[in-house]
């Protein structure tokens, strides 16, 4: 008897933990911690080039914090507007709100509570300039982009996707207290970046655009039209890693390791509109989506150790 109560007893505490795990869990996917990571892949080597070297690593750690607040408070705000085209969209399908783990005030109770909550540290551990751009990019990506851009035009994620330049922005303010031109090169990079990271998923996941009402380029446009614009938006971007050299005196190890990069991105641009130009069916827009991941990753790692090496 005693035996039975307690096996009854440590299986309601195992599903009380389990329950617990599940809402928390349901919770941190409305932060969308994978876009918060690549927007803090940005943030630490613009610290190392703000301050021509090491930065102090409590500062990185302040701004990490407050940018991953930032982010996750807008995301989650992100998923209360677009949860009815979520719901439609076989990608977003699982999204919390969708299946009912969160509720839409409990979405908005985190989005709100994480959004102040990262000005208010960005202010008392950081500064006020590294507070305002982030609340900045808050608005921006949800009153802008997700209100205002999403539904109404094609060139949705080219404006939209300025809110995940901010990042640059709040590192390089952490560590000067200014802003001059070398952050918003480094700001118009990842704004070029943006589009031929984005639009090859949109490319690969049309038909659930489509069918959600939202005008993504893949959408209106045939694939031709849609690798042409990649092609173009791709090119300026590599222009703009080479005015960064010239606007920051970075050094021989930015120039030659921006300049590999560079043409392993446009040879994955020019194959995908190849096979996009081609009859093929199937033309594989996902292998530049991955890859432009990697290639922002790389391409900062190179930022940040340049001044390490002080070569320039």
């Amino acid at each position: 008897m005693r035996q039975n109560l307690g096996s009854q007893n440590l299986d309601s505490v195992n599903k009380d933990s389990i329950s617990v795990y599940s809402i928390l869990k349901s919770y941190i996917a409305l932060t969308k911690p994978r876009i918060i990571e690549l927007l803090l892949v940005t943030t630490v080597p613009t610290m190392f080039l703000a301050s021509d070297g090491w930065p102090n690593w409590y500062l990185v750690l302040a701004t990490l914090i407050g940018g991953a607040l930032a982010a996750g408070g807008a995301n989650a705000l992100n998923n209360v507007v677009d949860r009815d085209i979520d719901a439609l969209m076989d990608r977003t399908a699982h999204r919390p709100l969708v299946t009912g783990k969160v509720s839409v005030r409990g979405a908005i109770a985190l989005g709100l509570s994480l959004s102040l909550l990262s000005i208010i540290w960005l202010e008392n551990q950081v500064n006020t300039l590294a507070a305002l751009l982030a609340a900045g990019a808050i608005v921006f990506y949800v009153c802008i982009y997700t209100l205002l851009l999403k539904r109404r035009t094609s060139s949705n994620i080219v404006w939209g996707g300025a809110a995940g330049c901010f990042p640059v922005l709040i590192g390089w303010a952490a560590v000067n207290n200014s802003l001059n031109i070398v952050p918003f090169v480094l700001f118009l990079i990842v704004f070029w970046w943006t589009p031929p990271h984005y639009w090859p998923l949109s490319m690969q996941y049309r038909d659930d655009y489509e069918t959600a009402g939202v005008p993504m380029l893949p959408v209106v446009a045939d694939r031709r039209k849609v690798s042409s614009q990649i092609l173009i938006y791709s090119w300026i971007m590599v222009a703009t890693t080479v005015v960064l050299g010239f606007v920051s005196e970075l050094s021989v190890v930015y120039i030659l390791g921006s300049s590999v990069l560079n043409l392993i991105f446009l040879r994955e641009v020019y194959a995908l509109k190849t096979r996009a130009n081609s009859s093929a069916i199937e033309i594989n827009p996902m292998k530049l989506f991955h890859w432009s991941i990697t290639y922002l990753a790389l391409l900062f790692f190179l930022i940040g150790l340049d001044p390490l090496l002080n070569l320039g």
